[in-house]
């Protein structure tokens, strides 16, 4: 076994890898070698570290210093001085946005993105290489599994994660050890177990992490709940636009094969177990389950009535049972530690942990993984670091297209299932969009529906006609011809889709444009009864003007496109509202804050 006096790790999740990780690594072996150090110092590509704002990230171990934003030209210097002579590069090391504090001293978990996380389900991305089985195993990777097959019955490990109080991740919140119990209760000659891989909301980029950064966590966790339910085959239904997460589950799935870890008689028992992988095409609807396993089948992705539900007749007609990622991804700890432990973490009804994209107009951009209960405020203040440019937080929208938004006087709201149901929001998924002042709610709400009417199969009216009659109206408000009567059309359009869609796509279409209303009804009220957008946002609703700030550079007159400012050299100018096509060439032109948007 090789020993090395340093690590030094890239991630290599999509983020990273789309900002140039993948050359960083090549130059940091051709460095290294040339230097002489490739017998004493390893570079390993690991998952995604989270913070993805700061990528593309390295972090050298021992010492444990984060650096952040390193370019292929930053690698010869951390090579030359951090490598070889043990001085930090202290212009590549990661700054707190919020206290302008340096890591430079500080362990990852000082560091106030890192802080009051806690990793259950991301506990090896950016720890591992995801490619090399040694290393989960060296993290007690598939101990559950033997656990689970030679010290428990298939109905003890299904009340061990009953007992856990473990709710699906992918947005119902169904209690995880209920479905394991009506799948096992099914009689039948086959039976699946299928990995809902299909991530589609706007923003939301959990389960392609942990997928790219712990294949074999999902592996092991499929393997177990095969186990229990009794099932012989499983099946991942992941998007093709997840190339790296595809690439590792191949390989994952191949090394766990060469193993003994898939496959006839797994750790000497007889029990046999085999995983297949099945490209989505991109559909949103296909993460509903009944969808997903038409897609599987290769039958146009539309949903189904329910009942009969999987669990008695779902895949290929045979009792299945669906999860999601993230839920796969807390099953190994829950087998290993036991259901008293995740039960620790989280509230009573919310246990454990859960794991959100953080997007939007925020200032740690990334993935974290909190304990359930935790304030919005925490993750949106302290862990996130606040909206960027100074900007005032206003809202923050969870749950992806299907959820609601959330407004600045909720913020303390503790984030759990039951309690953002009853806001008018949802966990959902675990996307979590961050906006800003400038951000318009009517505009917002357009956006999402604009998204699902888009997604839409189209098999039930009223998410087909429904939700584009709701989409009409919103943008006709945003354009400024919004009518009395709108916004009740709105309310009742929206409690009609709720009730009588098909799937749970249509039946939370209306959901953002709801919450909208219910805490920024203003906003509607402003576009509708006085043509005007509150956060300066709609175009058709704006006037450019010129203050007494203008200096009369005349640099706005010459940049208009369509020449409707006017004025004389070192005089005010003055733009004509009817020619005026409000493009904002003019604002970005002037250099003295002369011009302004009302």
């Amino acid at each position: 076994m090789e020993l090395y006096r340093s690590h030094v790790l890239v991630c290599g999740g999509t983020g990273c890898t789309s900002s140039g990780s993948a050359k960083l690594i090549e130059r940091f072996e051709e460095q290294l070698k040339e230097k002489g150090l490739d017998k004493e110092v390893k570079v390993i590509r690991t998952g995604c570290f989270g913070l993805c704002e700061a990528g593309p990230v390295v972090i050298v171990y021992p010492e444990g210093t984060f650096y952040s934003r390193v370019k292929e030209e930053d690698v010869d210097e951390i090579v030359s001085e951090h490598l070889l002579k043990g001085r930090k590069v202290q212009r590549l090391v990661y700054v707190d946005h919020k206290t302008q504090e340096s890591s430079a001293q500080k362990s990852l978990a000082e560091i106030g993105f890192y802080k009051q996380q806690m990793r259950v389900a991301l506990r090896n991305c950016g720890v591992i290489d995801p490619e090399n089985i040694d290393e989960y195993i060296a993290f007690d990777g598939y101990k559950a599994l033997a656990k689970a097959l030679t010290e428990m019955t298939p109905e003890q490990v299904i009340q061990e994660v009953l007992d856990s109080g473990l709710r699906g991740r992918g947005g119902a919140g169904f209690p995880t050890g209920k479905k394991w119990q009506f799948a096992r209760a099914s009689q039948a000659e086959h039976k699946y177990f299928v990995c809902n891989a299909d991530e589609g909301d706007p923003g939301a980029f959990m389960d392609r992490s942990l997928l790219e950064g712990d294949p074999h966590a999902i592996l092991e966790a499929m393997a177990i709940g095969g186990y229990a339910i009794g099932a012989d085959e499983g099946w991942i239904y992941v998007r093709a636009e997840y190339p790296i997460a595809v690439k590792r589950l191949e390989k994952a799935i191949a090394q766990a094969h060469e193993y003994g870890l898939l496959g006839e008689n797994i750790f000497g028992t007889d029990f046999s177990f085999d995983i297949h992988i099945r490209l989505g095409a991109g559909a949103f609807v296909c993460g509903e389950e009944t969808a997903l396993m038409a897609s599987i089948e290769g039958r146009r992705g539309e949903p189904k009535p329910k009942p009969p539900f999987p669990a008695v007749k779902g895949l290929f007609d045979s009792p299945t049972n669906i999860n999601n990622v993230e839920t796969l991804g807390n099953i190994a700890q829950i087998i290993l530690k036991g259901a008293d432990w995740f039960k620790s973490i989280g509230t009573e009804r919310s246990t454990g942990t859960k794991v959100f994209a953080l997007g939007g107009k925020i200032n740690n951009t990334g993935l974290v993984e909190v304990p359930m209960g935790i304030p919005l405020r925490t993750i949106i203040e302290d862990i996130g670091g606040g909206c960027p440019n100074g900007k005032k937080f206003k809202a923050v929208q969870t749950g992806g297209p299907s959820g609601g938004c959330i407004p600045a006087e909720l913020l303390d709201t503790p984030v759990e299932y039951d309690t953002l149901t009853a806001i008018g929001a949802m966990m959902g998924s675990g996307g979590m969009i961050v906006m800003d002042e400038d951000n318009c709610m009517v505009d917002i709400a357009r956006f999402f529906l604009d998204f699902t009417v888009d997604e839409s199969c189209g098999k039930c009216t009223p998410c087909r006609v429904g939700t584009r009659r709701m989409l009409e109206i919103l943008e006709r408000i945003t354009q400024g011809k919004g009518e009395e009567g709108d916004i009740e059309k709105l309310e009742e359009l929206a409690e009609s889709i709720k009730n009588s869609a098909l799937c749970g796509l249509g039946q939370t279409a209306p959901n953002p444009v709801l919450s909208t209303l219910k805490y920024f009804r203003h906003e509607y009220e402003a576009h509708i009864k006085e043509k005007r957008c509150p956060a300066h946002h709609c175009q058709a609703l704006l006037n450019y003007e010129i203050t007494d700030a203008c200096r009369g550079c005349t640099a706005c007159a010459r940049k208009c496109p369509v020449s409707a400012i006017t004025g004389n050299v070192k005089e005010k100018h003055v733009i004509d509202q009817q020619k005026c096509i409000k493009c904002g060439s003019c604002i970005a032109t002037c250099k003295f804050g002369a011009i302004v948007k009302k």
